[in-house]
């Protein structure tokens, strides 16, 4: 995964796969009861109920196949930093397996809290190949690696904490913004380590050492002070980014919100306009009937 387009396939996947949740997250807890809502790890299209869980575990195999097979020179080397990121794929593909084997089986609903847990397992593999790489990161490139195992860090504990308590809004939209977290903060690695023009001021881009024994970065700084300025400005692509992501999530809440307040609005003026003409034809009628009396 060491090219631009490693980093901007997995990450624009991840991107539209977490959008696609908090959106989906957000509606079903707006347009629901609070009590009646609970926690999916994923969300049906409406012409295709199960092509999300099709469509990752097809990317997922497929990325499998293409890392053992080191592509594109399919030299059949079988390097363990490939084998790495290919087994964070397999433990992708076995919780996207077992869960639409679930949904095949009409057995979902029995085993969503196991189907959470292996969500959480892939997130901690992830995290765990990452601390743990074969290749070690080093200078920004190791920085930027590190700010991503933050963010895995949060999606697994979110996975956790979305699978003990299923009832628990604030966890699954922690869930759900932290994959899109991952998939841009992937995109922006992508852009900012192996697109030349976009490498900070006072680096340089190098070539990617293929020797799993030697330490390497995407990016080399000629001096610790523009190093130091490179990392920083990472950290501040950190913070804009979940920013952004911050104040798109709460614009989406606050308008899904309003659209599921509308017609509960109007169900209720529709109400008292009836009350009202209920009260006013009973005042009526018991005017008539005290006229009819007298």
């Amino acid at each position: 995964m060491g090219t631009f387009l490693g980093h901007f396939v997995p990450g624009l996947s991840l991107a539209f796969l977490g959008l696609w949740h908090v959106l989906n997250t957000i509606r079903c807890y707006c347009f629901k009861a609070s009590e009646d809502f609970s926690v999916r790890f994923w969300f049906p299209f409406p012409k295709s109920k199960h092509i999300e869980l099709i469509s990752i575990l097809f990317f997922s195999l497929l990325s499998i196949v293409l890392l053992a097979l080191d592509f594109p020179s399919f030299s059949f080397t079988f390097k363990p930093d490939n084998l790495e990121h290919a087994s964070m794929f397999l433990h992708l593909a076995i919780f996207v397996g077992f869960a639409l084997f679930c949904e095949v089986t009409l057995s979902s609903d029995m085993f969503s809290g196991f189907i959470g847990v292996l969500l959480a397992s892939v997130f901690g593999q992830e995290l765990f190949l990452l601390h743990f790489h074969s290749t070690d990161h080093v200078g920004l490139e190791g920085h930027y690696h590190f700010l991503l195992q933050l963010v895995v860090f949060v999606s697994f504990l979110s996975a956790l904490a979305s699978s003990f308590y299923p009832k628990s809004f604030s966890s699954a939209l922690v869930l759900s913004v932290s994959v899109l977290f991952q998939g841009c903060w992937f995109l922006n690695m992508g852009f900012m380590l192996w697109v030349p023009r976009f490498v900070p001021k006072g680096c340089v881009s190098t070539p990617y050492h293929r020797n799993p024994n030697v330490a390497h970065g995407a990016v080399a700084c000629k001096s610790l002070g523009a190093e130091n300025r490179a990392k920083a400005l990472a950290n501040l692509q950190f913070s804009w980014i979940l920013s952004i992501i911050t104040i798109c999530t709460c614009a989406l809440c606050l308008k899904l919100s309003a659209k599921a307040a509308l017609p509960k609005k109007c169900q209720s003026s529709e109400y008292e306009r009836l009350c009202r003409q209920g009260n006013e034809c009973s005042v009526a009628v018991k005017a008539a009937t005290s006229s009819d009396q007298r």
